[in-house]
């Protein structure tokens, strides 16, 4: 990917994930004193169902422009770069499919 288009979808993913975690810590803080079926029912409203996996997807797209620019900067061997980045992208694959998949099967 070229820098240019990094650094915009770096800066789109930003502005998409900001308000969605403040977002989401004031839910969780909120659902902190309720029970478990508060939290069911918080999960079980499709807005915010949708919002969490919005949420997940930006989040993750955007660690993994984010570590990748990193490695860029600091890992000189290029087989290892490589190797690092391959793992970052599976996992910024896997981690938000499987958390998907657990939220819409649970609700």
């Amino acid at each position: 990917m070229k820098a240019s288009r990094k650094w915009i979808f770096q800066r789109i993913s930003a502005l998409i994930v900001a308000p969605l975690i403040i977002w989401f810590l004031i839910s969780l803080i909120s659902l902190s004193t309720g029970d478990y079926n508060s939290v069911i029912n918080f999960f079980s409203k499709p807005l915010f169902l949708f919002l969490t996996i919005i949420l997940l997807i930006t989040g993750f797209f955007h660690a993994k422009i984010g570590l990748s620019e990193i490695y860029e900067d600091y890992i000189q061997d290029e087989k290892i770069k490589n190797v690092v980045n391959i793992f970052t992208l599976l996992l910024s694959i896997i981690v938000p499919l499987i958390t998907i998949i657990l939220l819409l099967y649970k609700f």
